[in-house]
């Protein structure tokens, strides 16, 4: 039976640089075996909500608890059930990758070689060369390796695509998160940091989108995907201005009108068909979409 206790839980966070709120009153829950998006632009309080959970930042105001413990008080306890992947990774410049994962092996209870080889064949890694003859974007597949090779519980991700090459990285995240989860996907967590979304589309179990350190939606993949959605029309002459009452975007160039709507798609649509368009389609988003829309200033609203 999987573990109720959430693996991530935070309430009304607050942490503050000066006279600068990074993080806003922030509050979300993460339960075990999920994989949970934390999606924003750079500088929404990402990174910053990360530290906190490692206690690499104190918060000023709120609380955090990873497993129901405070990782203020119980630092070991908490940190030996995780491993974390920042979007800038760094390696003691004398090891060869066979010696850094010797070296993370040496903290942990246990360690996956059989998943360790598997990913280094697939790709294309050799053990042997030294982390400083290493691209990015291979320093980056060789600590993502070294995070989940000792089975946490918690996989916590910021940027991990930074500085992956575009054409490899969605095959490349998809391996190792599908790794990473598939040798015990009830008890096994990702909470993923990123504004590049696109990777994750088929991973993410549920998110929150976040802006100036505050939480603007928190929504389950599938739920989002069947609340949003897109309206497409085109006219045989040009329209006069298009105004909807209720929607969340409307873009209109020339002939064509491009509506996004948050959950009232269907009375979208009669409003568009009542002004007699040619053409009328509609659209799911993506994931990315979505946080676009949510993220976007409204445009064009009635």
């Amino acid at each position: 039976m999987t573990d109720p206790t959430p693996a991530i839980d935070v309430q009304n966070l607050v942490r503050r640089f000066g006279a600068v709120d990074a993080v806003h009153g922030l509050s979300l829950s993460v339960a075990p075996g999920r994989c949970y998006g934390l999606f924003g632009r750079n500088g929404a309080g990402k990174t910053t909500t990360i530290k906190c959970l490692l206690n690499l930042l104190r918060p000023d105001a709120g609380s955090v608890r990873l497993f129901g413990h405070d990782p203020a008080v119980d630092e070991v306890a908490v940190k030996s059930r995780l491993s974390y992947v920042p979007d800038q990774v760094a390696f003691y410049p004398w090891h060869r990758i066979r010696d850094w994962f010797d070296y993370l092996a040496a903290f942990r209870h246990e360690w996956n070689h059989e998943q360790e080889r598997a990913l280094l064949k697939r790709f294309d890694l050799d053990e042997h060369r030294r982390v400083t003859t290493l691209s990015r974007g291979e320093k980056m597949q060789v600590a993502l390796i070294g995070a989940i090779c000792p089975g946490p519980e918690l996989l916590i991700l910021d940027e991990p695509t930074s500085g992956l090459d575009p054409l490899v990285r969605r095959e490349f995240i998809r391996a190792v998160i599908g790794s990473f989860q598939e040798w015990d996907p009830e008890r096994r967590t990702v909470f993923v940091s990123t504004h590049l979304i696109t990777e994750f589309e088929g991973l993410i179990d549920e998110f929150s989108v976040i802006d100036r350190g505050r939480t603007v939606h928190t929504l389950e993949a599938d739920t989002a995907r069947a609340r949003f959605g897109r309206l497409r029309a085109r006219w045989s002459d040009i329209p006069g201005p298009i105004a909807l009452e209720g929607a969340l975007q409307v873009r209109q160039t020339g002939r064509e009108v491009e509506v996004t709507a948050d959950g009232n798609l269907d009375d979208l649509e009669r409003q568009l068909r009542a002004r007699g368009p040619e053409l009328l389609t509609r659209e799911a988003l993506t994931l990315e979409e979505i946080f676009l829309a949510i993220a976007t200033p409204r445009e064009g609203r009635a």
